[in-house]
């Protein structure tokens, strides 16, 4: 396993309010892993633990092997970036010094970015379709394009894990999709996957793993097509779910 969970359990202070409890499950190297479940379940905390952001009250996250609070802030920022769901900017920065930010943890204390860390962030709006406009300022983004701009920042990262929350969500179709091809893009370079999402489709199109959660535990976890089940989703979302397959594709269908 390249990250194993093993009985996390995380509590907001000082309300003490318990958002994930007793979690336990691991992630493949080289992997998609969907953690799947309704809004406020605890997934976006899920993913501040796995990056040593917050550190749970009870049990332990494992890094390759090695528990993840013996790494340094530089070290998890090379071994894994986070796409969030969106992020205040203070600053008129063009989209070239933005994705530059993801260099930060390969420069040294006031070091600044070389050729080579302008190459790769160039790349990186290239491959997000954002390199055309790499001067322009990121005010002038629409919010597709903020989105994929938060992607390239992540992939400047150079990461061997990609973390991703709601990477969809308030996208149209046209930039779901290029989403959706840049990360199958990223697995097939050998980086391991982790999202959160409450689109059942997403996690179906994506994951070699789901991981479904209700009221901060784990539901059940396993392969995708096992897990990818109209009891299991009622069960987790309380709603009545039904699994069709459309074109080859299985979809999740609300009644």
């Amino acid at each position: 396993m390249l990250i194993s969970f093993r009985k996390v359990t995380f509590s907001y202070q000082p309300l003490n309010k318990r958002v994930l409890h007793n979690l336990s499950f691991g992630i493949d190297q080289g992997s998609v892993t969907a953690i799947l479940g309704p809004n406020g379940v605890g997934k976006t905390t899920l993913l501040y633990i796995t990056l040593g952001w917050l550190k749970p009250q009870e049990g332990e996250i494992f890094l390759d092997n090695r528990p993840l609070h013996n790494y340094s802030q530089r070290e998890r920022g090379r071994w894994m970036s986070l796409v969030p769901q969106k992020e205040h900017i203070p600053f008129e920065y063009s989209l070239t010094e933005y994705v530059m930010l993801g260099r930060a943890p390969y420069l040294k204390p006031l070091e600044m970015p070389g050729k080579e860390d302008y190459r790769i962030a160039v790349d990186s709006l290239e491959a997000v379709g954002l390199k055309k406009i790499r001067d322009k300022s990121i005010t002038a983004l629409s919010g597709g394009e903020r989105q994929l701009l938060l992607m390239a920042r992540a992939l400047a990262q150079q990461p061997q894990i990609l973390l991703l929350d709601e990477p969809t969500s308030h996208l149209d179709l046209k930039n779901k999709k290029r989403i959706i091809s840049i990360l199958k893009d990223q697995v097939l370079r050998g980086v391991t996957v982790l999202l959160t999402t409450h689109e059942p489709e997403v996690a179906s199109s994506l994951a070699d793993k789901l991981v479904l959660m209700r009221e901060g535990q784990v539901l059940t976890e396993g392969p995708a097509d096992e897990v990818f089940t109209g009891d299991l989703l009622s069960e987790t979302y309380g709603l009545k779910v039904r699994i069709v397959e459309i074109e080859g594709k299985r979809v999740a269908l609300w009644i």
